[in-house]
């Protein structure tokens, strides 16, 4: 039997800004598993592959899966049901699965939605799409499946949720020879990612994380890691790595004990990963730039104590200020993560976090718009209290605006991005300090990005 796995063709800011997108690695874990099961799989990876949906009813009819399963984040979940519609056209008889985050949250909506749609699959998927197969290979219905809404008739169930998977050594590496591993290049380097943990015990109202893959946090032994990272550069030829886990050093001895294991190796390899401003430390940056770290992300958010308290993020300014201390002093460069445009900020509360940006020391920074996504608390407040400005899912970006403020214009916040974007990377001291200190990192790395996404935000606050 087939199973065919689907990450649509779609807009994406991070292709834009980089010049290149990440690998889907939530389908490349899912055939893995398929596989190990007898059945034949296939990753179609849209974007990075440049196809367009006739291209992919070209391959659907040619297939003929008896399963395709489908992901999607929130603003591509048309084009998800683009997908969903072109399996039905060409392959009647597959039975049609979507996961992924909006889904997940919004699964009776995406049902009523995308009539073509047979089964939402919440949260981890491994285990629910073992028992999904098994039963397809039984001739069995999916009654009692853990983790799924799905058609019975012309009624939507839902089944209860599923657990979450306790040991994550027990799952199998990721199908990394079924993705087009040789097209992901990050400025000419051959680029790969990869996840060493799941579940996140902190609650900012802007994340579902915690929700979707619960608050217990849990994670891949370092041998683990160490096993994929050596797959990752001696069988796919990857030099760029970045680890996409929510926070890599949430546990910090583990996180230098990975990167002393990468130093033993003597694996050459360039990386970045995130942490929490409370999970850092100079001793851990040390070790990580020794293992060939070059960056850390730091979700810092607000440069308002007010706004960290009211998003629930944990912490407070003068954390940042440390954490983002001990990375550069470490020799990482420091990415700083701002968030402006929750519903009870002023102007004075967005122009502190612009502020904050550029006294925190951080070397590279991004800017988004608070969106309120499905399943997380801002969604909750945002519906509560009647904020949304739209439910049309492709403007849940980032850049746009789609929840109303308290005190700003939809316009007003849109020029306040563009106004953090500009004096943060043409402040001439930064620019000075990155030809001296940095050998024109931010020049190489940040600046052709910024520039593509200042373009971006530009042609979108004055649509």
């Amino acid at each position: 039997m087939s199973l065919l796995l689907i990450s649509p063709p779609t807009s994406s800011v991070v292709k834009e800004i980089l010049g290149a997108s990440g690998p889907p690695l939530g389908l490349a874990y899912l055939a893995v598993v398929a596989e190990e099961q007898g059945w034949k799989v296939r990753i179609i990876d849209g974007l990075t592959e440049g196809l367009s949906m006739q291209d992919i009813a070209g391959i659907v009819r040619s297939l003929q899966p008896e399963v395709a399963g489908i992901t999607a984040t929130t603003p591509a979940i048309y084009d998800a049901y683009e997908i969903a519609r072109i399996v039905k056209e060409h392959s009647p008889n597959s039975l049609v699965l979507l996961g992924g985050p909006h889904a997940t949250f919004m699964a009776h909506e995406v049902l009523e939605e995308c009539p073509y749609i047979d089964v939402v699959v919440r949260g981890e998927a491994e285990e629910t799409l073992k028992e999904i197969l098994e039963r397809i290979e039984r001739g069995g219905d999916l009654s009692g499946v853990a983790g799924i809404t799905y058609r019975a008739g012309d009624r939507i169930r839902e089944n209860p949720p599923r657990g979450f998977i306790d040991d994550l050594d027990s799952l199998p590496i990721p199908a990394y020879n079924l993705l087009p591993m040789e097209k992901y290049v990050v400025d000419r380097v051959r680029y790969a990612a990869i996840v060493t943990s799941r579940g996140c015990p902190y609650g900012c109202i802007f994340c579902s994380s915690s929700l979707q893959f619960g608050k217990r946090w849990r994670a891949h032994s370092p041998e683990r890691v160490l096993e994929e990272l050596m797959i990752l550069r001696y069988d796919y030829g990857a030099r760029e790595i970045e680890f996409l886990d929510d926070t890599f050093t949430l546990k910090m001895s583990r996180a230098e004990e990975i990167s002393r294991m990468i130093v033993s190796e003597g694996l050459d390899i360039s990386w970045s990963a995130s942490s929490r401003v409370n999970t850092f430390s100079r001793s851990l940056g040390e070790a990580m730039r020794r293992a060939g770290a070059h960056t850390i992300y730091f979700g810092i958010e607000s440069g308002s104590d007010k706004t960290l308290r009211l998003i629930g993020k944990g912490i407070i300014r003068r954390q940042a200020v440390d954490a983002v201390k001990a990375a550069r002093n470490s020799g990482l460069n420091a990415l700083g993560s701002f968030i402006i445009g929750f519903p009870h900020e002023r102007e004075e509360d967005i122009r502190a976090t612009i502020k904050f940006a550029d006294k925190v020391g951080v070397d590279l920074a991004q800017f988004t718009i608070a969106t309120p996504y499905p399943g997380t608390r801002l969604w909750e407040i945002a519906v509560k209290e009647n904020l949304l400005l739209t439910r049309n899912w492709r403007k849940f970006t980032t850049l746009d605006v789609v929840m109303r403020s308290l005190y700003l214009t939809p316009e007003r916040i849109k020029k306040l991005l563009l106004w953090a974007y500009i004096t943060f990377y043409l402040n001439p001291r930064r620019v000075l300090r990155d030809l001296i200190v940095n050998r024109c990192f931010i020049l190489r790395r940040a600046i052709p990005g910024a520039i593509r996404y200042l373009r971006r935000a530009l042609q979108k606050a004055w649509e």
